[in-house]
């Protein structure tokens, strides 16, 4: 038995996007960890939206994906009745609101992360150990200091305390964390006027008004913010963690499918029109 180019591109598509669905999962778990200290008399419904942004934000690009994936490949004409339009944009106005307020909670872990002052009268992540301190080995990433590990994380002589947390860092090691969350800003930025110039595209599609100097100004433009994203996940390919590097990866992957989405459906526009024309 054989297995066409078209179904291994199918299978593969698909399979990257369970992969996604599955980095709810792992962000959920990161930020729930991360919570334990943040968070010590537990998660208050007030408190859960910045708890878990991370998580909610994924979840709800999920979501969006799938809603993308439906109008541009699966969805033929007819299966536009007024329920199911409806249904797709009631689904992306809810996601659309989830991302957006995720992009002001980034702002706010940026904000949470530079609001430091410097703890006098320690020169030694060891004199720490008996008070319940954690270091904060990565952004939102923390270890409970112990003798075991205190004189492992840091040379330094200066560490910094974190106002929201029970965490200390060094100077180098807050600038890195500075960055990050930076970085997350930049991203999560980025992705929605990428997604706010492919709702364009597809809104201009429906109406077969994709071409000419519109075709080409979005071309350009995505290749500009896709190409700010890859520097994002090269950034945290080498400075971040794994899980923040796969995601944005798989993410940019996910994307070129719906980009080679919409190719394919103006192109089937296009001989539609010609066939219909000749």
């Amino acid at each position: 038995m054989t297995i066409d180019r078209y179904t291994l591109y199918q299978v593969f598509k698909y399979s990257l996007y369970a992969f996604l669905a599955l980095n709810v999962h792992w962000f959920f778990v990161e930020e729930h960890a991360a919570n334990e200290l943040l968070y010590p008399n537990g998660v208050g419904l007030g408190d859960i939206y910045a708890a878990y942004v991370a998580t909610i934000d994924t979840a709800a690009w999920v979501v969006l994906l799938l809603m993308f994936e439906l109008e541009t490949y699966i969805l033929e004409d007819r299966h536009f009745t007024k329920r199911v339009t409806l249904t797709l944009h009631t689904l992306r106005v809810i996601c659309y609101a989830l991302i957006v307020r995720a992009f002001f909670g980034y702002i706010g872990n940026l904000q949470s992360v530079m609001d430091v002052s410097v703890m006098e009268g320690v020169s030694d992540l060891c004199a720490l150990v008996s008070d319940g301190w954690s270091y904060s080995h990565d952004f939102e990433e923390y270890t409970a200091l112990t003798l075991a590990n205190c004189s492992a994380f840091s040379t330094a002589t200066t560490f910094l305390q974190f106002t929201d947390a029970r965490a200390v860092v060094d100077v180098t090691g807050h600038i890195n964390i500075v960055w990050l969350a930076w970085t997350d800003v930049i991203n999560a930025g980025v992705w929605l006027l990428v997604v706010l110039v492919l709702e364009i595209d597809v809104r201009l599609q429906e109406k077969n008004l994709y071409e000419g100097f519109i075709l080409h100004a979005s071309a350009v433009t995505k290749v500009i913010l896709y190409g700010i994203l890859l520097l994002a996940a090269v950034y945290w390919g080498f400075y971040g963690d794994f899980v923040d590097f796969w995601d944005a990866f798989l993410w940019l992957l996910a994307f070129f499918f719906i980009e080679m989405n919409v190719v394919e459906w103006r192109k089937e526009v296009l001989e539609e029109q010609q066939a219909a024309s000749g």
